[in-house]
């Protein structure tokens, strides 16, 4: 007979005084085993929502809005006829979106699996969000590198595109206009991660509040609690 009064912690593992059942935390193999999956099921799922017509511009959490010098001004150039341009541009920005998301999978999926021991338990034991700072350190640049061309293509058909990029690159010399609203397609570019990146976190959050939910036994070791 065990007497409860003198359950204990010792060696990594915990005793539950009101179960009396041992738990082990996740070995270093099964932490990375654990964040290499989840890694994948974000950018997997990130991407299938994002990278498809309306992903990003039925999405209010990620839909792309004009560069805030653009933006100060719609109201003007609505007032005198251009709303359908300005509606017209607004649609090709999150389109290229769309475009450009899928071109992030192999890269996303490619970083997922090449991850150290050492940055999987960094990850288990860090934030809500360390999943997709990991993500963000590893794979926006090349990601920028290879959205921008697409992004570039689909919103240079859009007249007012060029016309924005003219009137920007002028108006950041005099400091009216901030470097990263001096550029249509650079904006895009950067709001694109930004919305792949916070549904690859919300994908994240999903998993560590319920690992149990996942179905993946290994996700429910490295993440339960």
């Amino acid at each position: 007979m065990i007497d409860r009064r003198h359950c204990s912690a010792s060696l990594g593992l915990v005793l539950s005084c009101s179960s009396l059942v041992f738990a082990a935390g996740p070995t270093e193999s099964e932490a990375a085993r654990g964040v290499r999956l989840a890694l994948e099921r974000g950018a997997l799922a990130a991407v299938g929502l994002l990278g498809r017509t309306d992903g990003f511009l039925a999405n209010p959490r990620v839909r792309i809005p004009l560069p805030g010098y653009l933006e100060d001004a719609s109201k003007l150039l609505r007032s005198v006829g251009l709303g359908k341009r300005i509606d017209e541009l607004v649609v090709s920005m999150n389109r290229a979106a769309e475009l450009a998301v899928p071109e992030a999978k192999s890269l996303l999926v490619q970083a997922a699996r090449n991850i150290s021991v050492d940055d999987a338990l960094r990850i288990v034991r860090g934030s809500d969000t360390s999943v997709t700072e990991y993500f963000a350190g590893k794979t926006r640049t090349l990601l920028g590198e290879k959205f921008l061309p697409i992004v570039t293509r689909a919103t240079e058909r859009v007249a007012l595109a060029e016309k924005y990029n003219a009137v920007a690159e002028r108006a950041s010399r005099f400091g009216l206009v901030k470097p990263a609203d001096a550029n249509l397609q650079q904006h895009v570019t950067g709001k694109a991660l930004d919305g792949l990146y916070l549904m690859i976190g919300e994908e994240e959050r999903k998993i560590r509040r319920d690992p149990v939910a996942t179905g993946s036994a290994i996700l429910r070791k490295a993440f339960g609690r």
